[in-house]
């Protein structure tokens, strides 16, 4: 047993997330949304952090983190317990984040997905994008519509992911994973393998440079479906960033192929529940229509929201209206509602009378 498998089953039992390892500090934990010490570790010394991450990690992957100062992997410390891991150096010394990956992959229906996200397993190519800023819960979303795809339909599916998180089973699908660098070198050389690999479905971990979206746009035109994840906020805000990584030069055949492309939007964020431990997801959800394509085409997004506000029959909606619904629901609190809103003053009116005080003189 590695030395910081202590440390993991503290975390697993607090109902923890997150383990948060820096040198010089106690070890720290992410439980529901907020982090704190473990009680009674002390202070982590230089040899004592050391010996914590060079336990888990492959001899030379280590030595070359010591040099580079970053380092992605995944740890399996038993069957029912798997980390993504994270290794940093910081002003301090050494540092790592462990985020902890069930073992066992919710259903979307567990997870408080709306339903009409199923409506993407049924799209035989194209590009949909489940967006969201760190931590909150892409991977999670994207991990319980590949296991639906995989429970109900007969497709092969690439996953590239950095590091591999998820571990899916063969059900009525054929799953291969890859992981970069190890099996793929970036994510870009992995979409162009996938290409010639007899892919139905390819699962892009992240889509964070012009080759891998160009990639990603040219695959899902020539008969693919792509999932792809954005560290964005909401609908508007994804498909002016993938069009924005482009040269001016280019944007306009870029407009043109996503508007032919683009098959949807799943927005995520996490928010702290108050009637139970925990925290829940709310969505903003965007699906591809004539009218949508138009607006790609034309490089007028903002009137993407007009879409959604006249999509609703469709499944479309807002992120305000999910925060809201949840609001109403007495699931979360007005304070964490206002926090997490787009249109704070939607939300205002609800918080309690010394709240409002200090956002006004925030804003003064």
């Amino acid at each position: 047993m590695a030395s910081i498998d202590r440390l993991f089953k503290i975390l697993i039992a607090e109902g923890g997330s997150d383990l948060h390892l820096t040198e010089g500090y106690p070890p720290k934990i992410r439980a529901h949304g907020a982090v704190t010490a473990i009680e009674g570790e002390p202070d982590l010394d230089r040899e004592t952090i050391h010996e914590l991450l060079s336990g888990i990690a492959h001899p030379p992957s280590f030595e070359a983190f010591l040099e580079s100062g970053d380092l992605d992997f995944a740890y399996e410390m038993d069957e029912d317990s798997r980390f993504r891991c994270n290794y940093l150096k910081q002003q301090f010394g050494l540092g790592a984040v462990f985020r902890l990956i069930p073992t066992d992959i919710m259903t979307l229906e567990q997870l408080g997905i709306p339903d009409v996200v199923k409506k993407f397993a049924d799209i035989r190519a194209g590009l949909v994008l489940i967006t969201g800023p760190t931590g909150s819960g892409k991977s999670t979303t994207l991990a319980a519509i590949i296991d639906y795809i995989n429970t109900n339909y007969n497709r092969h599916i690439i996953t590239i992911e950095e590091p591999i998180e998820f571990v899916h089973k063969n059900k009525q699908c054929i799953i291969t994973q890859r992981e970069v660098p190890t099996h793929s070198a970036t994510f870009a050389d992995g979409l162009r393998a996938s290409l010639r690999e007899d892919a139905e479905i390819v699962l892009v971990g992240e889509m964070r440079d012009l080759e891998t979206i160009s990639l990603a746009l040219t695959s899902a035109e020539t008969g693919m479906l792509v999932f792809g994840t954005l560290h964005t906020n909401n609908a508007v805000k994804t498909i002016d960033r993938l069009i924005d990584v482009f040269p001016s030069d280019q944007q306009a055949q870029v407009r043109t192929m996503l508007s032919a492309s683009i098959r949807g939007v799943v927005a995520q964020l996490l928010m702290k529940r108050c009637d139970t431990k925990g925290r829940v997801a709310v969505n903003e959800i965007l699906f591809s229509t004539p009218a949508v394509s138009a607006i790609i085409r034309e490089g007028k997004t903002q009137k993407l929201n007009d879409v959604i506000t006249q999509g609703g029959s469709l499944g479309m909606q807002f992120m305000d209206d999910s925060i809201w619904d949840k609001l109403q629901r007495g699931m979360v609190t007005p304070q964490e509602a206002y926090l997490k809103a787009i249109d704070k003053a939607r939300f205002k009116s609800f918080l309690p009378a010394e709240a409002v005080a200090l956002t006004n003189a925030a804003g003064a």
